[in-house]
């Protein structure tokens, strides 16, 4: 879309109002509702409603995490992919010591400066912050989960 804003290190973060605002505060909610309700009227009823609570909101934290983590692996294949394309000799032998975080960071850097960034994360050991904020030209990720 045109009028979509660029992605930039300030903006890049994603933010699912679904999931983070409707799913995660009714989970909050009803255990809040389940604790009170055991508390006040102890018994077996209120405590399995308790579990239950429990349950769902624990399922509901893995599925996020299971699926940011298949992401992981996929951005990690990706890039490997990509760098393995764009890199020279002594640079394409390296990619094997980046990190997972450190290569998910360089996957918003342009071809152009992916060498650059990529020999001074090495050199320097940049933390995925610091990567990000040393791209000059933001390569978006929509993508993403």
């Amino acid at each position: 879309m045109a009028d979509q804003v660029p992605q930039t290190y300030a903006n890049h973060r994603r933010f699912d109002p679904l999931y983070h605002i409707v799913g995660f505060g009714l989970l909050l909610v009803a255990l809040v509702l389940s604790i009170v309700h055991m508390v006040r009227q102890p018994g077996l009823t209120p405590a399995w409603e308790l579990v239950a609570t429990i349950s769902m909101l624990i399922t509901f934290l893995l599925f996020r995490g299971y699926a940011l983590r298949n992401q992981d692996r996929l951005i990690r294949l990706e890039e490997t992919l990509r760098m393995e394309r764009l890199l020279v000799e002594p640079l394409r032998s390296r990619i094997p010591e980046l990190s997972v975080k450190q290569l998910i960071a360089l996957r918003f850097s342009s071809d152009e400066e992916l060498p650059s960034l990529l020999e001074r994360t090495l050199a320097e050991g940049l933390d995925q912050v610091a990567i990000k904020k040393g791209i000059r030209n933001w390569r978006p990720d929509t993508f993403r989960v």
